[in-house]
């Protein structure tokens, strides 16, 4: 038997090269941020009429039920006893009150929200016209609008100080988004950042089915009803459920809960995604994906369109959020 070094011969085939190595699996479907995609479908679908129309009835239908229940059972508590019936007929009384008084604030919340949309329609008149006139009604709605918040007690003092020296509508509006709303703004975007960071994080953390969609749908309410708070058009229930549909509602129109690649090369430094695993890259586009919506939600709760201000950048946002969370994003 020879003794000596094997020597194995490699042949020609360099189909295992690196440079002709078939490209990750990952990369071939790069992560489109599916919980987002999924939480403005639902949000912004629009139901049927007869959906309405079922729903209208069903409710009725119970209503009436319950009412007749009620009755009946009040008015048969009384004939036996006096006394309980009489309890009874107060803890109903009670609840009636409670549900009128909820019904108060929810009409109290559509009436805030469109008196900032008046506000609004009439600041984009003044800037469309340039009517100095128009201009100082909106700056004086405004200074109403925030008569009672003392985060604004500077600004609104600067802009009635300021205000008479301006000349046109552009210089006037434009003060009045420097004083009045500069403050608003900053905390509006901290709402954004501190909602696209959870989003992200659930996303790449928890592995749970339909955990990122629950934490997606749920952080994008409570961003949108803070923000309307922050505005000044505190909603309720209903009212923050119909200024979430309509703030998604435009961005499905717009396309900009779509996936580009200027969002990710953007965001992601070009690089960030081929080098974490695809939960990460899901956790980035998510975030990416609320920051969208809540600049979105900034612009419809605003009382006045960004003019001299620059609208918030869903890049500088979802950085300044996701700084530390997953290396340098």
């Amino acid at each position: 038997m020879k003794k000596g070094p094997v020597l194995i011969d490699l042949d020609d085939d360099q189909s295992a090269q690196p440079d002709t190595a078939p490209p990750v699996p990952d990369l071939l479907n790069p992560p489109q941020g599916a919980a987002m995609q999924k939480v403005a479908a639902i949000a912004a679908r629009k139901p049927s009429r007869l959906a309405r129309l079922f729903w209208s009835v069903a409710v009725s239908l119970i209503g009436f039920i319950v009412s007749l229940a009620a009755w009946d059972y009040v008015t048969g508590l009384l004939a036996r006893s006096p006394v309980l019936g009489g309890i009874a007929t107060a803890l109903i009384a009670g609840l009636l009150l409670v549900l009128g008084v909820l019904a108060l604030r929810e009409i109290a919340a559509f009436g805030r929200l469109k008196k900032i949309d008046r506000v609004q329609r009439q600041a984009n008149d003044a800037l469309a016209t340039g009517d100095l006139k128009s201009a100082r009604a909106v700056t004086a709605a405004l200074d109403r609008l925030y008569a009672a918040r003392e985060d604004t007690a500077w600004g609104r003092a600067e802009l009635q100080t300021r205000g008479a020296d301006m000349l046109d509508a552009d210089g006037l509006l434009g003060l009045a988004e420097n004083t009045v709303l500069a403050t608003l703004d900053a905390s509006a975007e901290r709402e954004v950042e501190a909602a696209a960071r959870q989003v992200a994080t659930v996303t790449a953390i928890v592995p749970l089915a339909l955990a990122d969609l629950f934490t997606a749908l749920t952080a994008n309410l409570r961003m949108i009803r803070r923000i309307a708070e922050i505005y000044g058009g505190r909603a309720g229930t209903l009212g923050s459920w119909r200024l979430t549909r309509a703030v998604l509602a435009h961005l499905v129109a717009t396309g900009a809960v779509a996936v580009g690649d200027d969002l990710i090369g953007s965001i992601a430094g070009g690089g960030v995604l081929s080098k974490v695993s695809r939960r990460f890259g899901e956790g980035v586009i998510n975030g990416a994906l609320t920051a969208r919506v809540g600049v979105a939600a900034i612009e419809v709760c605003r009382p006045l369109p960004f003019h001299s201000r620059a609208r918030p950048s869903v890049t500088g946002l979802v950085r300044r959020a996701l700084t530390g969370l997953f290396g340098k994003t």
